[in-house]
Order: C-alpha cells, then sequence, then structure tokens
C-alpha cells in the first residue's frame, strides 16, 4: 500500500481509501465485517463514511452505516488503526426542523450523534457533505447551475462559513474532530474557508472529496489548482463513475442488486440519468480497448488513473463483494505507462464530457 499526509495535518492516509455507503443497503453487517477485516489487514488504514449513509439515503437507513463501523470497532478492537471519515449531511429528516443546513448548533449535534454511533470519542476527518448556503455542483445539477447572485449573497454566505468554521475549531480544540474537510464545493467554496481560517486563525481545511473519474474530469482545471497550491488532499468519490465504467450497465443492463438496478435505486433514477447515454456507452468501449490490449483490468485501469499524480492524494472505493473489493485495492499496485496515458487522453479529446 501507499501512503500520503493528509492536507495541513500529520494524519497519514493510504491512497486507496475504503468507502462505506453500501454497508447497511446492499451490505449486511457480516458483509461489512469481512470489508473492513480485509482493507486493514490489506493496508488500507483511510476509510470514508457519513451520517446519510446507507446509499439509496432514505430516513428509514440513515446512520445505519456509521452503526455497523461502530459495531466492528467495538468487535475488534481495532480503532485506533483507523484513520476514519464522515460527513455532516445536510437533509431534513437528520436532525429535525431548522437543523438541516449547517449551523454552529447543527454540526455539533451532528458530531455527538455520530461519535455515538461509531462508539468512539473522535473522528479524525469531519467532513461538509456539500454546500448549503449556495448553489451545490453534487449530482448532476452542473448541467443548471446557476450562482447567487443578489446583493447580499456574499455577505450571507460568508458569514455561515464562518460560523460553521468556529463550530469545527472548537470541535477540534476539543478533541472530537483532529481534522476538517469540504466535498462536493467548488474552488470558490474552498478560498473562502482557505481565507477565513486564516483571518481568523480557524483549524484549516484538510481536504476536499469530490467526484472524478475517467469519466467525469472538470475538476482537473481550478479545483486541483487550488487544492495542489494550497497543499489541500483531493480526494476522488467515485472513481468508476458509480460502477458504470465497468462495464456492467452498457447496453441498456441493469444486472440485479448493482446500483441502479430497479430494487436497489427504487424511485431515485431519475437524478443519475443523464449518466447514460449513448456517449457514455462509446466512452466506456474506448477504454475496454485500452485496458485489453495492455493487459489492465478496466476497473483498476480507472482507480488507478485517479491517483496517477501525487497531487491526487486518495480514492474512495466502494465494493459489494469481496472480488470487488479485492480488486479494487489491488490497483494501488498497477503502472500506467505513458503509451496507456495518451491513448486515455485521445478518448478524454473526443467525450470530454460524456455525461
Amino acid at each position: 500500500m501507499q501512503y500520503t499526509t493528509l492536507g495541513y495535518s500529520d494524519i497519514r492516509i493510504s491512497r486507496i481509501c475504503l468507502g462505506t455507503m453500501t454497508w447497511g443497503a446492499q451490505n449486511t453487517e457480516s458483509e461489512a465485517f469481512e470489508q473492513m477485516d480485509y482493507a486493514l489487514e490489506s493496508g488500507v488504514n483511510f476509510w470514508d463514511s457519513a451520517e446519510i449513509y446507507a446509499i439509496p439515503p432514505t430516513p428509514d437507513t440513515y446512520g445505519t452505516t456509521e452503526a455497523i463501523i461502530g459495531n466492528w470497532f467495538q468487535h475488534s478492537g481495532r480503532r485506533d488503526e483507523v484513520v476514519l471519515a464522515t460527513k455532516f449531511s445536510p437533509v431534513l429528516w437528520a436532525r429535525g426542523p431548522g437543523l438541516a443546513d449547517p449551523s454552529r448548533k447543527a454540526v455539533e449535534l451532528a458530531v455527538e450523534e455520530s461519535l455515538k454511533r461509531f462508539k468512539t470519542d473522535y473522528i479524525d476527518l469531519y467532513q461538509l457533505h456539500w454546500p448549503t448556503n449556495r448553489p451545490s455542483l453534487a449530482g448532476s445539477r452542473w448541467w443548471n447551475y446557476v450562482p447567487l447572485q443578489d446583493s447580499g449573497a456574499k455577505a450571507r454566505i460568508i458569514a455561515n462559513i464562518h460560523e460553521v468554521l468556529k463550530a469545527l475549531d472548537s470541535l477540534v480544540r476539543a478533541g472530537k474532530i483532529r481534522s476538517i474537510g469540504l466535498s462536493n464545493d467548488t474552488a470558490w467554496g474552498m478560498s473562502q474557508h482557505i481565507r477565513l481560517s486564516e483571518i481568523h486563525g480557524l483549524a484549516k481545511i484538510s481536504s476536499l472529496q469530490n467526484e472524478y473519474s475517467l469519466l467525469r474530469r472538470h475538476i482537473e482545471r481550478n479545483i486541483i489548482e487550488t487544492c495542489a497550491l494550497e497543499g489541500i488532499s483531493f480526494l476522488t468519490w467515485s472513481p468508476l463513475a458509480m460502477g458504470i465504467l465497468s462495464g456492467k450497465y452498457l447496453n441498456g443492463q441493469y444486472p440485479p442488486g448493482s446500483r441502479f438496478s430497479p430494487e436497489v435505486m427504487k424511485d431515485q433514477f431519475h437524478r443519475f440519468k443523464t449518466r447514460f447515454s449513448p456517449a457514455v456507452d462509446q466512452a466506456i468501449a474506448r477504454f475496454q480497448n485500452i485496458a485489453v490490449q495492455h493487459g489492465l483490468d478496466l476497473c483498476q485501469m480507472g482507480i488507478k488513473f485517479t491517483i496517477r499524480h501525487n497531487h491526487l492524494s486518495s480514492t474512495i472505493i466502494g465494493a459489494t463483494t469481496m472480488e470487488q473489493l479485492k480488486t479494487n485495492i489491488a490497483a494501488v499496485d498497477i503502472e500506467l505507462t505513458d503509451e496507456v496515458q495518451s491513448e486515455i487522453a485521445k478518448v478524454y479529446h473526443d467525450y470530454p464530457v460524456p455525461f
């Protein structure tokens, strides 16, 4: 396994991060325990969760994944070997009326509830799941993104960021969280957090977690530049484009038990329908050919692509089977030759935004 330092902290994280969102929905607790055992033995010490998990999110499964991890900590006694990350998720059914969006009270309450579910007294990395004080780019909303433009927008946004940063700083000082991060944010949003923490002497953000894959590369410019120059760890979520890059959904197929199968996705498929298109299928077919020609596993090629540079710190893998987990973890050890990367660049040129 390869390791790097998490942002401004002194925390060492594996460059493969164990994603946990299927635990409690697609995976049982016993299956989750098996994944955690294997990942840790393979050197994967960095695990990512969120209060909103399991996925797809519902009031009934809210907090389930964190509770499963807490049960494993209690069962194994290995909490101190894990760098544990989770997120504040701004959903209406998390904390009741008035406490959905980030505020000092909401964040403090959310951290306390996560600590109880995890059966621990500290969280290594606490992240804000997506911005709520302005339009978010999470999901497929980049197609219709319009920033706030009213005269008081900037002051209102900055005041909320400052309030939340103060809350997070107090939690760091209290030892309940060790470092803080953002998720699904923009370069501007990240810059405001950096600026306010410097002006007011508050805890600095150590990481940004955004979607990135062979099929979705829009963050390579302003987002990655900001992370690289500001010393912030970029964490990739969905390096396989929610499993689509594997090719299992080609030609309109939805394998039983897969993330986008009707029994798993239920009534939420409409949120992701832009991910399924002829352009996506054509790009995946090209990537499949590259992998075959160079003796690579397509999923491993996709995962390695997201950590091919040092400023791409760690990539979050998810798996519903042990076979998938083992393959995904092993991706850290493969090499992408200059020839492979050149051929990947040609596909990118032809399909820059397939979804």
